[in-house]
């Protein structure tokens, strides 16, 4: 594990980025090593030093190079969309995977339509093979193939958890 490697004698990227002693009791040397000046830099851009520290502190030790880990990458995110951060690429990603449930959905239908099992899902409904062919798909996702409801209007329902 990266947080319990031995230290060099070379100041940790904290303390090198903000011009101070390194000493050997410092929270940021396991998890900021002399090399990950940008990472800790961004991090502290974002969070600021005295913050991470004191988040650093309150975590348990075993958890801390996650917690280093997570904070790193929020703070690349965050600067990288400043309005959205993480939440934003979130979205993003979320909106892409039920884009990809959708295809799915139409391919398998087209696939037990010319299989010749049926060719309209509505009265596939309660059909054995249906249910084979379409067991990952939600049955949410399967009202957007019959036209009921958009795909966008689906992504944005307010009644929906914002986290499927």
């Amino acid at each position: 594990m990266r947080g319990h490697e031995p230290r060099s004698s070379s100041s940790c990227a904290a303390c090198k980025l903000l011009k101070r002693r390194c000493t050997p009791t410092c929270i940021f040397a396991p998890y900021f090593r002399s090399s990950d000046l940008i990472t800790f830099a961004k991090v502290h851009k974002v969070f600021g030093a005295s913050n991470v520290s004191k988040l650093l502190g309150e975590v348990p030790e075993e958890q801390r190079q996650e917690t280093v880990n997570s904070l790193a990458y929020e703070a690349e995110v965050r600067l990288k969309d400043p309005v959205y951060g993480c939440i934003g690429a979130i979205a993003s990603l979320q909106k892409k995977m039920l884009e990809l449930q959708h295809d799915l959905a139409v391919a398998r239908t087209r696939l037990l339509a010319h299989s010749g099992v049926s060719n309209h899902v509505s009265q596939l409904d309660n059909s054995p093979e249906l249910a084979a062919f379409l067991d990952l798909v939600p049955y949410s996702d399967l009202m957007l193939l019959d036209g009921s409801t958009s795909l966008d209007a689906y992504l944005y329902d307010l009644g929906q958890p914002p986290f499927v």
